[in-house]
């Protein structure tokens, strides 16, 4: 019997849970976006 991959891929979950609208919704999410800019991310959040 073989072990089960961990990592189960799911878009809309991950949307959910760290897409650019999380981000948004709060203070320290903002700041998450804020440091990405300033630091010159090509991408800011999924």
């Amino acid at each position: 019997m073989s072990t089960k991959r961990t990592y189960q891929p799911n878009k809309r979950r991950a949307q959910k849970k760290h897409g650019f609208m999380k981000r948004m919704e709060t203070e320290d999410g903002r700041n998450v976006l804020k440091s990405r800019r300033d630091k010159g991310r090509k991408v800011l959040s999924k």
